[in-house]
């Protein structure tokens, strides 16, 4: 089933008050143009047969008859049209009438799950009409010459993708404190399907979206949401037609609410990433037990749905860890800040300390890094010159980073200080025997980890903390030296993979500091990324540009999120780097650098086994305390074959 992905639709038919056979056409129809995209489940709403505003015509038995042969020709016509359809139904059963979703597919009409909650309140007047299913003691009905299931309690499992298991509710049923698909979810539903029939009110549809958001991200499912739209009658209501899809708690799919017409909306559903968060919650597994349907244990229904090859047809996202709308980017990045400043002062009120050793190399993490230690320095009312801002240039400082450091240092009123360490360097280069002019990892790594010690030994003398610098990127590609800028006394960057301080930066440039500071930030963001260790070119610029040497940064934290947030397997993300960075990047470099990144992160697990102490600040995190547990011995063999 391509990439665990299965294409899910929700449709919003133009309706036909109480014309059970116009709509059943439309319904057809509807279920043509999904099977020609490749769905394999079809949504509708709610008493989608007959119209929901048909009051008492309920009680009209030719009304009732005519619903049963809509659905009797939306059943033979799935023989043809290969995917799994839930339509709604007026149903009566042993002398009660219940608001019922009828699940079809392959040619028969799978079962019927009725209404739990019903509204009588405000306009909404069910009671008159409809049974409650917990009225309902009846748990099979003859339909078409079938004994069909009834009941709350059924899931529909399909046999040629045994992940999905689909269960249904319908519209009041969500806004219940305990939504019936809650006890789905635990019996283990991973999908749930409502058919609804929400009018349209100012206000109202922020809610609706907040409650299939928040019901989604709870059960840990895919919520498929199809309400009633133009055609319903209006003398005192208006239906919208909402139609959206949510993937644990994320839209992945929605509407345009008003349409004159019928509205089918098609997305796809990744089971790979629910299941993947599924495992790692130990809710839905203990709640089974707490809190099983009144029945015991869920009636699976067991169907055959069509077999696609399913690709996105949903953007991919090329960076994962920054939000595209820019005022959403704004207020994630004031929050990061604020927890990295938060993170801060706690440890500087623990340590007793009012002081604070930082290095300043003029290049990106270190700058985030200064900026959180001053904006925390005033949040607390420290004296800036307890920041203890270091520059220390070696062989490979250029005049740009160099200066951008100092201007920057002095701009923000801090404690500077310049500290050299070519003389220290040369003279351990002769305390071990190197030879200066052999720029290898000794040469590289000396400088690393003499620019260490003199900030940890500063941090002595002084009487504070040295706050590290480096990045979440940085210790998912081992890009550290072991003892050198890999270590500190608190490491404000460490869960902010290098996308994302980029525009943490910038969004201090261009909201938090004065138009002169903001254009020295802006320059050190034009900088390319290096750690400077090895000497400049001729002219003078940086010669040792790190993405030139570990691959692009953009790609290897799209790598590191889908690998750590999602657990997908390398072709997979493969799949997706292509998708998201297609014009950008071809498949060889996406996997030639692919390879790198797993060969990296396995090799590198041991320096951050011994990582200091940092905040986190997102989803994905490496601390060896929290989120990530690895041995530092595991082979990446069963991850690199994943890409032969």
């Amino acid at each position: 089933m391509g990439y665990d992905l299965i294409r899910v639709a929700c449709a919003s038919p133009k309706l036909y008050l109480a014309d059970p056979e116009r709509n059943a056409r439309e319904a057809v129809a509807l279920m043509e143009k999904a099977a020609t995209a490749e769905a394999s489940v079809l949504v509708f709403p709610e008493l989608s047969l007959t119209g929901y505003t048909c009051q008492d015509l309920f009680f009209q038995p030719s009304l009732l008859e005519k619903a049963k042969e809509a659905l009797v020709r939306i059943k033979e016509a799935s023989r043809w049209f290969p995917c799994l359809v839930v339509a709604g139904i007026p149903l009566a059963v042993e002398g009660a009438l219940y608001n019922c979703a009828a699940v079809v597919c392959g040619g028969s009409v799978l079962g019927f799950v009725p209404k739990t909650y019903l509204p009588n309140y405000h306009e909404f007047y069910e009671k008159r009409w409809f049974a409650g299913a917990l009225q309902c003691g009846t748990r099979e009905v003859l339909f078409d010459g079938e004994s069909v299931p009834l009941g709350t309690d059924l899931l529909f499992s399909d046999r040629n993708f045994p992940d999905f298991k689909l269960a249904v509710e319908i519209c009041e049923d969500l806004w219940a404190p305990v939504p019936p698909s809650s006890l789905s979810a635990l019996a283990g539903a991973t999908a749930i399907a409502n058919l609804s029939a929400s009018n349209d009110l100012v206000g109202k549809l922020p809610y609706r979206k907040q409650l299939v958001s928040q019901q989604s991200a709870r059960s840990m499912t895919a919520y498929l949401y199809a309400s009633s739209g133009f055609g319903e009658s209006t003398t005192d209501l208006v239906f919208g037609g909402h139609c959206m899809v949510y993937e644990n708690g994320v839209c992945v799919g929605e509407n345009e609410r008003f349409q004159l017409d019928s509205s089918l909306l098609v997305t796809e559903v990744d089971m790979q990433k629910l299941l993947f968060d599924r495992r790692q919650q130990p809710g839905i597994a203990e709640g089974a037990v707490l809190h099983a349907f009144p029945s015991g244990r869920p009636r699976v229904v067991s169907y055959g749905g069509p077999v696609y090859d399913v690709r996105y047809t949903r953007p991919v996202d090329p960076y994962p860890f920054v939000p595209g709308n820019l005022s959403e980017r704004h207020e994630r990045c004031q929050e990061i800040f604020q927890i990295q400043m938060t993170g801060l002062a706690r440890r500087l009120e623990q340590v007793r300390s009012s002081h604070v050793v930082i290095g300043i190399s003029g290049g990106l993490d270190s700058t985030l890094a200064f900026l959180v230690c001053a904006k925390t320095f005033q949040q607390m009312g420290y004296d800036l010159q307890h920041l203890h801002a270091v520059t220390m240039p070696g062989f490979g400082t250029t005049d740009r980073t160099y200066n951008n450091a100092v201007a920057l240092i002095k701009a923000l009123g801090a404690d500077f200080l310049e500290i050299p360490i070519g003389p220290a360097t040369l003279l351990h280069f002769q305390d071990i025997g190197h030879d200066p002019q052999v720029h290898d990892v000794t040469y590289e790594n000396s400088q690393a980890r003499e620019r260490t010690q003199v900030l940890m030994d500063l941090g002595n003398k002084l009487g504070g903390i040295v706050v590290g610098t480096g990045d979440l990127s940085e210790l998912a590609l081992g890009w550290a030296t072991y003892n050198g800028d890999h270590m500190s006394m608190y490491g404000v960057n460490a869960s902010i993979p290098k996308t994302l301080v980029r525009y943490l930066v910038d969004w201090v440039a261009s909201t938090q500091v004065p138009p002169e500071v903001g254009r020295i930030l802006l320059d050190i963001l034009d900088t390319p990324v290096s750690p400077e260790l090895l000497p400049p070119d001729e002219s003078g610029n940086i010669r040792q540009k790190t993405e030139e040497l570990v691959g692009p940064y953009e790609l290897h934290d799209f790598f590191l999120y889908h690998f750590l947030r999602h657990g997908f397997p390398p072709a997979k993300i493969a799949y997706l780097a292509e998708t998201a960075f297609k014009g950008t990047y071809d498949g060889p470099f996406i996997h030639k650098w692919l390879k790198v990144f797993y060969r990296r992160f396995f090799a590198q697990q041991f320096k951050r086994s011994c990582l200091p102490d940092g905040p986190k600040v997102g989803s994905v995190c490496l601390s060896p305390r929290g989120d990530w547990r690895m041995p530092s011995d595991a082979s990446a063999a069963a991850w690199l074959e994943g890409l032969s």
